[in-house]
């Protein structure tokens, strides 16, 4: 799920460059989207819809409680008490949130997408809801701004899954569009192996050059934004630059090779950006 490891990988990326304010909103949503990504991820699986649950219950208190909170009614996990001065000070709306539950909701039922749409469908849940926020949090969202979120987002999930096929695969899912393993003559069992098949590289490239091009797609979004919000945004995207370097570095093995991206090759990224804006 992009919600955690796009938090742990591309989220810190410029983190230490912000205001203390911002940082500690950013942590807050952070922590948020670790904790409901660790229960779908990590609870015992006859346990996790309920706990997703009672975490989205929680929310429902949160936004019911008011600007000055009702002792009766404060929520009771402490990654949603948490989120208390995100939801005051930046008005970020209760969906957001509720989609990234949604999302790992849907991972508990769905372990195969059929197309690439289907696909998008997922990261609309699980990822653009991230940059959604981080837009909230600065105070600069607008529909057309989100939009460009959305592709970056979209396609640092994607980058994400194709980084972790194998893991994926072990824990029963695949994120590959079925469709596109079988244009492309992968199976399954190639998913399983130490070091990635001809076939399976070539449908890794495939998905690479799907997830730059929606990254780039969103990347004039750098370009609008001023201060701390265009180096926050400039951070997911060098982030996800520099994770598609370091697949192709790996001649699209993502099985056999770490394919992670370098500090350097993230920092020449991020600097690159923030002097061209996009």
């Amino acid at each position: 799920m992009l919600a955690h490891k796009a938090a742990a990988e591309n989220f810190p990326v410029a983190l230490r460059l912000l205001p203390r304010r911002h940082r500690a909103h950013l942590m807050a949503v952070y922590n948020f989207a670790r904790t409901v990504d660790d229960i779908g991820d990590e609870a015992p699986p006859d346990e996790r819809l309920r706990l997703l649950d009672e975490i989205d219950d929680d929310l429902g208190r949160l936004y019911d409680a008011g600007p000055q909170g009702q002792p009766a009614n404060q929520p009771r996990s402490p990654a949603v008490r948490g989120l208390s001065e995100v939801v005051t000070d930046c008005a970020v709306p209760l969906r957001c949130f509720r989609d990234l539950i949604d999302a790992n909701r849907q991972d508990q039922v769905v372990t195969r997408y059929e197309t690439f749409d289907e696909l998008l469908g997922y990261c609309a849940l699980s990822a653009n809801p991230v940059g959604r926020i981080v837009l909230y949090v600065f105070g600069c969202s607008t529909p057309e701004r989100a939009e460009l979120s959305d592709a970056i987002c979209s396609g640092l999930q994607i980058v994400e899954h194709l980084q972790d096929v194998g893991e994926d695969l072990r824990a029963g899912r695949i994120y590959l569009p079925a469709a596109d393993m079988r244009s492309h003559g992968c199976t399954e069992s190639d998913l399983a192996g130490q070091v990635a098949s001809p076939q399976l590289r070539r449908l890794i490239a495939h998905e690479t050059g799907r997830a730059a091009a929606l990254i780039n797609s969103g990347a004039p979004l750098v370009s609008q934004l001023r201060g701390a919000a265009r180096v926050a945004v400039a951070g997911y995207v060098a982030g996800g630059r520099a994770a598609i370097a370091a697949i192709a570095f790996e001649h699209f093995d993502v099985l056999a090779g770490t394919c992670k991206p370098t500090r350097s090759r993230t920092a020449r990224e991020l600097t690159a950006l923030l002097v061209r804006g996009r």
